[in-house]
């Protein structure tokens, strides 16, 4: 009997993905274990694997196709002795490769939908429909056969779907077909062979006559949790910005020793993890800014899990260093190492960047002097790290020159008190300057 591959959910909260790649094709047998396709989730890009053997029968869902639904079929199995035809016409007739459709109110299939924009004068759409022409879009019985998203889409922008021409399998009016379209807009009548022409390019107004060309990039999904939770934060977090000027000096010497003494166990500690440690222990001296803001409690948490901000090639992301404040700087440094290998590569696990009590976003390597970092929530609390350089500084009374880094702590205001926070930053100062104690 044909298997039915249906679309996982690889991490606890994911609800749909991008089928990025295929690794398979039709008639291509596999075995429990092999890499099928590789998927893209919120925050990375996820390797599929097999669970039964047999042979690719089909494949349902085109690789590039967002928002596809978990549990939605993304292919069929065949197994050993089965007719490959038989397993792939065994496929549900309403997969596509768009993978748009939302769920609806009723278990009737979706291309079998009857899609009616309401009538005017009608408050609620209950009034008979007028016949309309038939179209691509139309079975020939004055049926508009449309997507949920199509849909929703034509009626927001106020489209007649009776003119549009339908791209979908048995001309079902998907939503590339609506998209771009005006309200009362009549689309030309497509050949039934020519593929769905996308939307011309807008031009990019700056202001004035002003126009310059640009190319639009659609972006990943990883980009989107970027711009949705960095907006939240922005919106709904208060922030308070605490900024301290750290001497380097010290710490940079201790780093040189340590690297002379751990050269032959094949570790070189950089300045980043140090600060990682020193934030850790900051707030084990400090458990008033270890805390999240939930609503109507305050979590207040017994281990520093430093969350690392790291540049992937999809977008930000930040692995995470789990119990910082209890682990050496050796150990600490091969972790972060693994972490960020596995994160410019797209590898990360969900449980190895899903969690985290406190941020740290280093942009000294850039040149950067200082910076305000956006709060990740739920956490209440993100320390951003500038370049060391050298300043003239006041040594035991008399003015010298020191290597200083500034650093800023931003703050959910809710969570924690300016004073906490300002307790927090001294902390952090004081295990840079005095950096033996990162050390037992």
């Amino acid at each position: 009997m044909p298997t039915p591959i249906k679309m996982p959910a690889l991490s606890p909260t994911m609800e749909e993905g991008t089928l990025a790649k295929w690794l398979v094709k039709p008639g291509d047998k596999v075995e429990a274990g092999d890499i099928m396709a590789e998927i893209e989730t919120d925050k990375a890009t996820m390797e599929f694997e097999a669970v039964d053997e047999g042979t690719i029968a089909s494949i349902a869902v085109e690789e590039g196709s967002e928002g596809v639904k978990v549990g939605t079929v993304i292919a069929m199995l065949a197994e050993e002795g089965e007719d490959l035809d038989e397993a792939a016409a065994a496929a549900p007739a309403d997969t596509t490769s768009e993978a748009e459709s939302e769920p609806e109110a009723t278990p009737a299939k979706s291309e079998e939908k009857d899609v009616v924009p309401a009538q005017a004068g009608t408050a609620n759409g209950s009034a008979q429909p007028k016949a309309t022409p038939a179209s691509a879009g139309a079975t020939g019985k004055d049926r508009i056969i449309a997507s949920p998203l199509a849909r929703r889409i034509a009626e927001q922008k106020g489209v007649d779907l009776a003119g549009v021409t339908g791209s979908g399998p048995r001309g079902r009016i998907i939503r590339a077909d609506v998209e771009g379209l005006e309200a009362g807009a009549a689309p030309a009548k497509a050949e039934a062979s020519a593929p769905a022409a996308s939307a011309p390019p807008r031009p990019a107004t700056l202001g004035g006559d002003l126009d310059a060309p640009y190319e639009a990039t659609k972006l990943n999904n990883v980009r989107k949790v970027i711009a949705r939770r960095l907006t939240e934060a922005k919106q709904t977090i208060p922030h308070i910005y605490l900024t301290v000027d750290v001497r380097l000096d010290a710490l940079l010497d201790l780093r040189k020793q340590l690297n002379a003494s751990l050269e032959a166990d094949g570790v070189k500690l950089s300045v980043n993890d140090l600060l990682i440690k020193a934030l850790a222990r900051a707030l084990q001296r400090v458990p008033a800014c270890n805390v999240s803001f939930q609503g109507d409690e305050l979590y207040q948490y017994s281990r520093e899990d430093i969350s690392v901000a790291v540049a992937a090639p999809s977008g930000l992301i930040t692995p995470i260093i789990r119990d910082a404040g209890r682990k050496g700087l050796a150990q600490i440094s091969t972790e972060m190492k693994e972490l960020a290998t596995k994160a410019k590569d797209n590898k990360l696990q969900p449980q190895e960047y899903q969690g985290g009590t406190a941020s740290l976003s280093n942009l000294g390597m850039f040149g950067t002097k200082q910076f305000d970092a956006v709060i990740n929530p739920p956490q209440a609390m993100i320390l951003a790290v500038g370049a060391g350089e050298q300043r003239p500084h006041v040594i035991d009374g008399a003015l010298g020159v020191a290597t200083v880094m500034s650093a800023t702590g931003s703050f959910d205001h809710r969570a924690i008190d300016g004073a906490d926070g300002a307790r927090l930053m001294e902390a952090f100062q004081q295990l840079c300057e005095n950096p033996m104690g990162l050390v037992v």
